[in-house]
């Protein structure tokens, strides 16, 4: 496997050589850059939800390392029959993301593609102290997911009109909410790390905490919320191959209680499209950092914790 080299740089707090989310280049003792890029082919048919989805997709990977998102670059590939009115939709959803995130877009890139993708460039700040990474969660911490899983399964069952027309508004309704507010609720209490929950699921992510962190992460699967549908598409068989390429991926990393349903470890495995945030908080705060959340995010709930490595990075109960 080829290597790539690292830069001997001390300002780069954050680069390619941990599995965060998002580099960071420090500025002066006050600011530092949080730079991340995005983009994937539509998920659902409305243009502008599409653009809504990948631009709040996109901006999470700065909430997730515990910035504010400012600048963003529009990044599209058009196919060349493309009509300009789906193309204005979807860089009108995009905007609106970015309008609420309080980040402008200033340009952007397009080139001719036979499929039609779009995401975003994003740049963001962070106090240099602040900075949150997904290899710092502590021995004693308790995770908190702030959003339902289940998108990729659901957006397999969409395509197939399997789910009724309240799972699919639940569905998107949640791809296409910023992290932005739990990001703000988390900044006030004293978080050890955070990552959020997209294409390599919430299994794939909280194996990338536990190994950059050196502990064991325990999913307590009885907790995770669900998107409506979820549970019964996956009992069904409903599951993406994403899901299955992530299984084959760290499968041999995690170890699940046979208690746990197949059904309920595939969502586990299925690949989020602009999922919540996990987030690692000492214990003695995380039912206040709960609270906070659940006034203003019905689906956040404690999904786990974190202990000594014990062989597995995670396990599921």
């Amino acid at each position: 496997m080829c290597q790539l080299p690292k830069f001997d740089d001390p300002n780069l707090l954050v680069g390619f050589d941990t599995s965060d989310d998002a580099a960071v280049y420090k500025i002066d003792d006050n600011t530092a850059l949080i730079q991340t890029v995005d983009i994937f082919p539509p998920v659902v048919d409305d243009p502008y939800l599409y653009g809504q989805i990948a631009a709040a997709n996109s901006l999470s990977d700065v909430y997730a390392m515990g910035g504010k998102p400012k600048l963003a670059m529009n990044i599209l590939c058009m196919p060349e029959d493309m009509e300009k009115s789906v193309l204005l939709d979807v860089l009108q959803g995009g905007y609106s993301k970015c309008k609420e995130a309080s980040a402008i877009i200033c340009g952007g890139h397009t080139i001719k593609d036979n499929e039609p993708k779009y995401g975003l460039c994003v740049s963001g700040f962070v106090h240099p102290d602040h900075i949150l990474k997904n290899s710092s969660a502590a021995e004693g911490d308790v995770l908190i997911l702030t959003k339902a899983l289940g998108t990729g399964i659901l957006n397999t069952a969409l395509k197939a009109e399997l789910i009724t027309a309240e799972s699919e508004k639940a569905l998107c309704e949640s791809m296409a909410t910023l992290n932005k507010t739990a990001a703000e609720i988390m900044a006030d209490y004293h978080v050890s790390g955070c990552t959020d929950v997209t294409g390599f699921g919430l299994m794939g992510h909280a194996h990338e905490m536990a190994s950059g962190s050196d502990v064991t992460i325990v999913i307590e699967s009885s907790h995770l919320p669900l998107l409506p549908q979820a549970l019964e598409m996956a009992e069904m068989g409903i599951v993406p191959k994403g899901a299955y390429n992530n299984r084959n991926w760290i499968g041999c990393s995690v170890a699940s209680s046979r208690k746990v349903p197949l059904a309920v470890t595939d969502i586990m495995f299925d690949p989020q499209t602009s999922g919540g945030l996990l987030i690692a908080v000492p214990e003695k705060e995380s039912q206040q950092l709960l609270r906070r959340l659940k006034d203003s995010i019905a689906a956040a709930e404690i999904v786990g914790y974190v202990k000594a490595f014990d062989g597995k990075s995670v396990r599921v109960e």
